[in-house]
C-alpha cells in the first residue's frame, strides 16, 4: 500500500526543499538533498514515489543501437512500466558525458502521468524537455546518446542519485531549488511537521518584511513571539 496518500501529496506540494531538509536534519538526516540536479522547467512541486533505473559504464560489445530493439532493455522497459504518479529516478553515476534520457522518452513518461524525472547525469533534447509540463531535473545538457557512456542494468533497485541513497518507494520532492528524498516510513511525520514549519516561516517572513529583527523571532526565543504568531494565524486563517 502506498504511503503517499492524496492528503500527504497535497501537503508536500506546498513545502520547500529547504523546509524539508531542516525537518529531516532534526531527525539526524544530513544527506537527503541531491547534489547536482537542477530543474529544467519551472512550475509546481514534483512529488512522487521513487521508481529507479541504474546505469553502469557502457561496454562497446553490448551497447549498440540495435540494443534498443530489445523490449527488456531496462531504460525502455522502465519508461513503459513506471507507474502513474511516480518519479523516475536515474542513477547515472554523476556522469553527464552522454544523455541519461531524451525528449521522446521523457514525453512518454509525461503522457503516462508520471510525476517527474530526475538524473544526476544529463538529458538530451533539453529545449524540448524544458517545454514539457512534467518536472525534469538534470545536471547539464548532454546531446550524445546514452549508449556512449551508460549501460542500463537494473529497475527498481536501491540506487545512488546525486550522492543520495534512494530506495524504491521513497518519496521524492522537487522544487525550484532542487530535489530531496524522504524515506517512506517518515513521510507522514515529515509532511505534517513541515506544513507547520512553513506556516511559521511565512509569519516570520512577513514580520521581517515589516522591519522586525530576527533576534527572538527566528528561532522564536522571545516569549512574545508565540503570542504574536497565534494572533497572526487567527487573522490569516492559517
Amino acid at each position: 500500500m502506498s504511503v503517499l496518500t492524496p492528503e500527504i501529496r497535497e501537503m508536500l506540494m506546498s513545502i520547500s526543499t529547504a523546509t524539508l531538509t531542516t525537518a529531516m536534519f532534526k531527525r539526524g538526516f544530513r544527506n537527503i538533498f541531491f547534489q547536482g540536479p537542477q530543474r529544467l522547467n519551472p512550475g509546481e512541486n514534483m512529488v512522487g514515489e521513487a521508481y529507479t533505473l541504474r546505469y553502469i559504464p557502457a561496454r562497446e560489445d553490448l551497447d549498440l543501437l540495435e540494443s534498443f530493439a530489445d523490449r527488456n532493455n531496462p531504460q525502455r522497459k522502465g519508461v513503459e512500466e513506471c507507474p502513474e504518479g511516480a518519479v523516475f529516478v536515474i542513477d547515472s553515476r554523476q556522469d553527464a558525458s552522454a544523455a541519461s534520457a531524451g525528449g521522446i522518452l521523457v514525453t512518454r513518461l509525461q503522457t503516462k502521468g508520471v510525476a517527474g524525472i530526475v538524473t544526476d547525469g544529463g538529458f538530451r533534447d533539453t529545449p524540448e524537455i524544458s517545454e514539457l509540463a512534467m518536472p525534469a531535473y538534470h545536471t547539464r545538457p548532454s546531446a550524445p546518446t546514452n549508449l556512449i557512456s551508460h549501460h542500463a542494468v537494473a529497475l527498481n533497485d536501491p540506487i545512488a542519485c546525486g550522492g543520495v541513497s534512494v530506495f524504491p518507494g521513497d518519496v521524492i520532492v522537487g522544487d525550484g531549488e532542487g530535489v530531496v528524498c524522504i524515506p517512506a516510513h517518515l513521510v507522514e511525520q515529515i509532511a505534517t511537521e513541515s506544513v507547520e514549519m512553513t506556516i511559521f516561516e511565512d509569519f516570520v517572513l512577513e514580520m521581517v518584511q515589516e522591519g522586525v529583527s530576527t533576534f527572538g523571532l527566528y528561532p522564536p526565543t522571545d516569549p512574545d513571539t508565540a503570542e504574536k504568531f497565534a494572533a497572526w494565524r487567527q487573522r490569516n486563517n492559517r
